[in-house]
């Protein structure tokens, strides 16, 4: 239906199940369509329409279909010798880049690196007369659209362009609406083929534990008639994981998914269409127009995600009108969205029948031999493997994909390689070089180095003069340190300075050891009156007078001017002098005296008998009591000085005084 429509250069919407022809559907017009010099030749075109640049592009969505197309194209274009190039990524740059110096009539590619290189002006899109969308829906899908529309912007107005694919989205034919030109919308169905998957494709789904399912697939890929099968996952890592396990147990396992190195999945897929691999664990990656002849069971590990990637999954059997079987596992949790796939395409399975590996109705349905265990005997691996498909080295852009070469290819490298020379290095012990162990580590003998001077390696080594190193500001601290902690020897200690301050204290001291002194019993001699005795004894009087009560009868005394300090302590109480009979009539004035750090005497203990000639002095020179200021002066404690007749006599009252930092002595009584 499509090749007359195509043939005569209109616009194409085809739309068809899966396994129905759709890559010679449009691949024979381009083959047509496109000018070669047989055309030249024979006179059916002129020598103008000739070139190097492409004249036709194809776009798919997937590194393998891109693949299985160029090839498809090749094989039908070989009597007309049609130049057909694949460009997608994983491969490197330079043969592309070559292979479109040379010239190219059709270009099969991925929009990525045909985007790519469109860019870099190394592939010309100006001579497009025709272009096709393979599987678009799933480019949509992929996120392919922007990289699609930028491509289309970049080919001539006047062109035939052709979408195809097996289900047609809304937003596909928003893209058809908008870049063709009244296309021929195609929907190629048989007569007796009612729904959307083939008719002879049987379909099973189970509901199946998710840790029952390896030892499930194991036995339903030993049912009778099984030929090759391919294993569909959502995920990398299931896919990968699931492999794995089937090579444990004994069956020849591929993997095609996006973790792996572009020359890993194309030496899996080679080794399933040689038949070396009968097993094929892959992702949706695989499950877009991968045509394998011989494929009888597809197995949905998981469940898919809508309808449309279902549909796909199992167009891989039954194809070109062969037989296939498609089983579905269903685990608990995908049970909603299975539900939801089964109402899209009107399928019987809305309830899916709870199985397991051991189920006698899953041995019945899919004719497994009684008996079947999950492990492959022995004399059924006759398969070759994996292994022996030899990786193709395509000059892979990334790093991924590397580790999947044989391993057996890797002892046969490593016994090549020549012994690398050792790196000699000069040991040293406390700066010395060792002799010996120069020597062990010097190269061996059938090194290059040693081959060419044999004299120099039997020479005695000379010890080597070790560097000296000057220490550096970290070594000096160190230094400085140790002899800081090495106590210095014992000398004989310089007398103290005699400081202005060290006098006042020494004789503050003096005074303080006198004040504490009892008086003997009997009467002392008068002491020699000097000044600074005069001012304690004075100072100690006072202080007494002031403690001591005053009568009921005692006349009124002078008050005592009010004076202040700065940072004299109140303890001292200080009074005036008024020792003599006369005191009344004839007040004395006592001198004022000012001392910055003399520290206050302490008021001595003196005699009821040592007032006489106090008293006496005190009439012929009346003394006034100092006034003394000291900044850390400690309170003066008041001496325990007897009651006297004279003090009855004539009471003295106490200045007030007011301090800013003293705090208030208690005198002793």
């Amino acid at each position: 239906m499509t090749l007359p429509v195509a043939l005569s250069g209109s616009d194409v919407i085809g739309q068809a199940k899966t396994g129905t022809g759709k890559t010679l559907g449009f691949g024979l017009p381009l083959l047509e369509r496109v000018t070669v010099p047989a055309d030249v030749e024979a006179g059916r075109a002129a020598p103008e329409k000739l070139t190097e640049a492409p004249q036709a592009l194809v776009v798919v969505p997937t590194r393998e279909l891109c693949q299985q197309v160029t090839n498809d194209l090749l094989t039908a274009g070989k009597v007309r010798n049609v130049r057909v190039l694949a460009i997608y990524g994983g491969r490197a740059y330079e043969p592309q880049v070559e292979a479109l110096k040379k010239g190219v009539d059709i270009v099969v590619g991925t929009p990525g690196r045909l985007l790519d290189l469109a860019g870099q002006k190394k592939l010309d899109l100006s001579h497009v007369r025709s272009l096709v969308l393979d599987e678009a829906d799933e480019m949509l899908d992929l996120g392919f659209l922007p990289d699609v529309e930028k491509i289309m912007k970049m080919l001539p107005p006047k062109r035939q362009t052709m979408l195809f694919s097996a289900t047609m989205p809304g937003a596909v034919i928003g893209l058809a609406r908008r870049y063709m030109s009244q296309p021929t919308h195609i929907s190629a169905t048989s007569p007796d083929d009612e729904g959307a998957t083939v008719a002879n494709i049987t379909q099973h789904v189970f509901r199946a534990h998710n840790m029952d399912k390896p030892e499930l697939v194991s036995r339903i890929l030993q049912a009778d008639g099984r030929g090759l099968a391919m294993i569909f996952c959502r995920t990398k890592r299931t896919a990968a994981d699931i492999a794995e396990q089937l090579e444990k147990r004994g069956f020849a396992s591929g993997a095609v998914h996006g973790d792996l190195g572009q020359g890993a999945r194309e030496q899996a897929l080679r080794a399933f269409r040689n038949g070396k691999v009968d097993v094929l664990v892959c992702t949706d990656v695989a499950a877009r127009g991968i045509d394998v002849e011989g494929v009888t069971h597809v197995i949905n590990y998981q469940s898919p995600e809508d309808e449309k990637t279902y549909l796909h999954r199992v167009g891989r059997t039954g194809r070109a009108g062969a037989k296939g079987i498609a089983v579905t596992l269903v685990d608990w949790d995908d049970i909603p969205r299975w539900k939801l796939i089964n109402k899209a395409l009107d399928l019987p399975f809305d309830e899916p029948e709870e199985t397991y590996s051991t189920s006698a109705h899953l041995y019945e349905i899919l004719s497994i031999p009684a008996g079947t265990k999950g492990i492959l005997p022995r004399a059924d691996r006759t398969r070759a493997g994996l292994r022996a498909e030899q990786v193709e080295d395509l000059g892979e852009t990334g790093g991924r994909g590397r580790k999947s070469a044989p391993a057996a290819a890797a002892p046969a490298a490593t016994e090549e390689r020549a012994p690398r020379t050792p790196r000699q290095r000069r040991r040293t012990r406390n700066g010395a070089p060792v002799a010996d162990e120069a020597m062990a580590v010097s190269a061996p003998a059938e090194t290059p180095k040693a081959a060419a001077a044999p004299e120099a390696a039997e020479a005695p080594v000379e010890p080597r003069t070790p560097r000296r190193r000057r220490r550096t500001r970290a070594s000096e601290a160190v230094v400085e340190t140790v002899e800081a902690m090495v106590p210095a020897p014992a000398e004989e200690p310089e007398a103290p300075k005699r400081t202005r301050r060290r006098i006042r204290a020494a004789d503050t001291a003096v005074d303080t050891v006198e004040a504490t002194v009892p008086a003997p019993a009997e009467e002392p001699e008068a002491p020699k009156r000097t000044r600074r005795r005069t001012r304690a004894a004075d100072t100690a009087v006072d202080t007494v007078e002031a403690t001591v009560p005053a009568p009921a009868e005692e006349p009124e005394a002078p008050k005592a001017p009010r004076r202040r300090t700065r940072a004299a302590k109140p303890a001292e109480a200080v009074a005036e002098a008024a020792v003599a009979a006369d005191a009344e009539a004839a007040p004395v004035k006592t001198p004022r005296r000012r001392t910055r750090a003399a520290k206050p005497a302490e008021a001595a203990e003196v005699p009821a008998s040592a007032e006489a000639p106090v008293a006496a002095d005190a009439e012929a020179a009346p003394v006034k009591t100092p006034r003394r200021r000291t900044r850390a002066a400690k309170p003066a404690e008041a001496a325990e000085v007897p009651a006297s007749a004279d003090a009855e006599a004539a009471p003295v009252k106490a200045p007030r005084r007011r301090t800013r930092v003293a705090a208030a002595a208690q005198p002793e009584s």
